[in-house]
């Protein structure tokens, strides 16, 4: 009876744990949504035709193909830095949160003007993404505490969510 009161209690733990994990997945899953493609419409030239062609892939939800795309292309010399973002949501897409967190630190260092929202929103989906939910919830309500935030109202959604979610 002992050993089957052990059992009982381990399997309920491990569907719990893998419950909670599922559930975090699923959470990561509902507040990702890539960025918003605003290269494929530039004309192509010899610079750009790489990034053109990787950005493609990431329109059509190929995320595998875009990343590789964009890792070429950013490997190049004059490589526009805003390409990390994409990447870096590539990333996320494929399951690869801590790449994606690198990428975004990579454009936050790179000093590319228009980007602070979007690192801050997707470094927080990064730690969401890798279960790093106390850091999520503080990055989340520091977005929606900010009188402008370009994702203030997806900060909220999220908080409300991991608000509910508490222990």
């Amino acid at each position: 009876m002992f050993r089957f009161l052990i059992a009982l209690i381990f399997a309920f733990a491990s569907f719990t744990a893998c419950e909670s994990a599922n559930s975090d997945a699923s959470t990561c899953q509902r507040h990702f949504v890539p960025y918003q493609d605003l290269i494929s419409g530039q004309a192509r030239n010899a610079r750009n035709g790489a990034y053109l062609d990787a950005m493609a892939h990431y329109s059509a939800g190929e995320f595998a193909a875009a990343a590789t795309g964009l890792e070429s292309y950013l490997e190049q010399r004059g490589a526009a830095r805003s390409a990390n973002i994409y990447l870096a949501c590539s990333y996320l897409a494929l399951g690869r949160p801590y790449d994606a967190e690198l990428r975004i630190d990579r454009l936050e260092n790179s000093h590319e003007q228009n980007f602070a929202d979007q690192c801050a929103w997707y470094t927080v989906l990064c730690w969401l993404c890798s279960d790093q939910i106390e850091r999520a919830r503080t990055g989340a309500q520091s977005i929606a505490q900010a009188p402008r935030h370009t994702y203030k109202a997806e900060a909220k959604r999220l908080l409300d969510e991991l608000n509910t979610k508490r222990p």
